[in-house]
């Protein structure tokens, strides 16, 4: 995917949005995690809180009142972590009892910070232990009328809770980790899915471009048949301006060239009149840059038909059987090599015009022999794109570098005595620049004039 594309737009906002998406969900999932974490661990601290509220409210007298493990021997452990203490609050009455795993320490108390307590008057926090540990504290004061006021404390190691958080944020990123791997696996599935019906539309239009479809065919989704239907409709109005055009250039070339003949057969009919001359001369340029104009904007039309392609061998052999038999007089032999593959990417009259020129001129100077090749082949070394290389060789005079460039002009000629207006080589200049490529005139391995004519590939 390129950086410019469609599909790498997509593929990256829908890759961005999820993973805002898992980082968020996994912040709120580890948060409400640690907090049912939080909320079991008080359960387990409320039920020895519950325990020792219990034991201090009852009537029984005596130090051993107070229970020493509840079963539970971290209690019981020096500094083990797991603590509980009981503190008479009345002044003067102070009285301090405490599990023998607090040692002669004691437990710092939440009331003396300011925590609210809850609706079972229990108060929930963190707190700093004896070793300098971090412990989860749950306290509650409790009145015994006449007996005194107490605060009952219960506190645990909150390492426990943390150790709990870190695995669960451990699993949740591996989880999290692989599901989002799968999810841009997805996605660029996604992407290249749903933008397949672009991808069939843009190969078609390359199709039609090099002529071998005429239409956008096939079933598209909802959201790109709109744009093929316009697309067709489009290739259609195309194709009917065209026809209209190249109708209208017909009709104006008909009716320029019989008012101008009129005049050049009055003019000749008058002699050596000067004005007549005059007239004969005018009229000449006249009916040349009528046929010259005409000539670029038939050509021009013709070349905005969209999907065009000519195969060459089947032209090329046609046309020298053809000028085998204008120019049996002269006995003239034609030799073809042609690539079967080759194709032109425009229309076959076009090609039929370039190449008969080409070949109809090389017979009239031609001794005995004429050779047409026609290669396929590719523009340059890092291009995918391919050109078609047609060669016509002759086994006449050939020209020199000031001929060449004096018969490629429009109605040059460089012997009067030969058939021909002097438009055919300029025609062939003008039409293969039109469509991108070229004629260059050389001289050929049988001596006489080589002329190759460079066409794009369909």
């Amino acid at each position: 995917m390129r950086t410019n594309s469609l599909a790498f737009r997509l593929f990256v906002w829908a890759t961005a949005a999820a993973a805002v998406i898992l980082l968020i969900t996994g912040v709120v999932l580890s948060s409400l995690y640690t907090q049912a974490v939080e909320r079991a661990f008080d359960r387990r601290l409320g039920v020895y809180l519950r325990t020792l509220v219990a034991d201090v409210a009852s009537p029984d007298e005596g130090a051993d009142k107070y229970p020493q493990s509840f079963g539970e021997p971290l209690f019981e452990l020096p500094l083990s972590g797991w603590y509980w203490q009981v503190t008479r609050l009345e002044p003067g009455k102070a009285d301090v009892r405490a599990s023998r795993s607090l040692w002669d320490r004691g437990l710092p108390q939440l009331q003396d910070r300011g925590v609210v307590a809850g609706p079972g008057g229990t108060r929930e926090g963190y707190v700093e232990g004896p070793e300098g540990q971090q412990l989860r504290l749950i306290e509650r004061n409790i009145d015994l009328g006449d007996d005194g006021t107490y605060l009952v404390s219960v506190a645990g190691d909150a390492a426990e809770i943390a150790e709990e958080s870190r695995s669960f944020d451990r699993a949740l990123m591996i989880t999290f980790s692989l599901l989002g791997i799968v999810l841009l696996i997805t996605t660029m599935f996604q992407v290249r899915f749903g933008l397949a019906p672009l991808k069939r539309i843009t190969g078609s239009l390359a199709a039609i471009r090099s002529g071998s479809a005429e239409r956008l065919d096939g079933t598209f989704p909802d959201e790109i048949a709109p744009l093929a239907r316009e697309t067709n409709a489009l290739i259609d109005a195309n194709r009917e301006i065209v026809e209209r055009a190249r109708t209208h250039v017909g009709n104006l070339a008909h009716a320029l060239k019989t008012p101008l003949s009129v005049m050049l057969n009055e003019a000749s009919a008058r002699g050596d009149d000067p004005f007549a001359l005059k007239v004969t001369e005018q009229t000449d340029i006249m009916r040349d840059q009528v046929a010259r104009h005409l000539e670029r904007a038939r050509l021009a039309a013709r070349l905005t038909v969209v999907g065009s392609s000519t195969e060459v061998a089947p032209v090329v052999t046609a046309l020298a059987r053809t000028m085998e038999k204008i120019y049996r007089d002269k006995n003239i032999a034609i030799e073809v090599h042609a690539d079967e593959a080759a194709r032109f990417r425009g229309e076959r009259p076009d090609l039929e015009e370039m190449v008969g020129n080409l070949v109809d001129n090389a017979c009239k100077w031609a001794s005995s022999q004429v050779g047409i090749e026609v290669v396929c082949e590719a523009t340059d070394a890092t291009s995918s794109a391919q050109t078609v290389r047609i060669v016509v060789d002759d086994d006449g005079r050939g020209l020199s570098d000031t001929e060449r460039a004096q018969v490629a002009k429009r109605g040059q000629r460089l012997d009067e005595t030969k058939p021909g207006s002097g438009l055919g080589l300029s025609i062939v200049v003008e039409l293969a620049t039109l469509y991108g490529g070229g004629l260059t005139l050389g001289t050929a391995p049988r001596g006489g004039l080589r002329a190759e004519l460079v066409l794009p590939a369909g």
